[in-house]
């Protein structure tokens, strides 16, 4: 079981967080959660799960698998193969990889199937709601329209969005998301009941990614 609260990183396909680079960004945040204790998992691409999850200890998390199980699905990302590469679960749903609600509702099955955590991304509180009926493991809230801000997050914009979200969604916990990049953003969003973060440029594509995540984390 994760250790909760939780915060994770999404290396997304950044050229500092592919390849040779996301396997020492995961040794910064294996470092920072060893450091300060705090329960922290990170997000990366298919091609790098094996290599990243054999360098540190931390829970690596795909950032996509596909609704197939083993057979003929050229192209495909099978989540066995994911389970077997070393995450512990994958991200589904992002804003950036969306899927119609029946396709996601078959992957989140293949992905229980595969043992796989399953953290599902919500647009807004009717979504959180709606996608309880899936039984994912964490939902996260990710208004799409401030993914990615420098000056902006949904705990200053949207506080209400926060609360609303973690009450709708039947206690499943609810991790948050969009421009968060400051430990203020972190405590409006533990007052209002997050069980966690999701982050990317914040931590990715800042100039010290350890000063940003200990920062970060530290307000948890």
């Amino acid at each position: 079981m994760l250790k909760k609260p939780i915060f994770i990183t999404n290396f997304k396909t950044y050229e500092q967080a592919t390849g040779v680079n996301a396997v020492e960004l995961a040794k910064v945040h294996e470092k920072v959660a060893t450091k300060t204790g705090k329960s922290i998992g990170i997000v990366v691409t298919s091609t790098d799960l094996y290599r990243v999850s054999q360098a540190v200890n931390i829970p690596v998390f795909a950032q996509h698998v596909d609704p197939i199980d083993y057979g003929s699905f050229t192209g495909h990302v099978l989540p066995q193969n994911v389970k077997n590469a070393g995450a512990i679960g994958t991200l589904l749903n992002h804003s950036e990889r969306r899927l119609d609600l029946e396709i996601l509702e078959n992957t989140i099955a293949c992905a229980q199937k595969s043992s796989l955590v399953r953290i599902v991304c919500a647009e807004d509180p009717d979504e959180v709601a709606a996608f309880t009926a899936f039984d994912p493991d964490f939902l996260a809230f990710e208004p799409p329209e401030l993914i990615g801000s420098r000056d902006k997050s949904v705990s200053s914009e949207s506080p209400d969005s926060i609360r609303d979200s973690v009450n709708r969604a039947k206690g499943i916990p609810v991790l948050v998301g969009a421009g968060i990049n400051s430990a203020e953003d972190i405590r409006v969003a533990m007052e209002l009941g997050a069980r966690g973060f999701l982050v990317a440029s914040g931590v990715v594509k800042a100039d010290d990614p350890e000063k940003a995540l200990t920062e970060l984390v530290m307000a948890m």
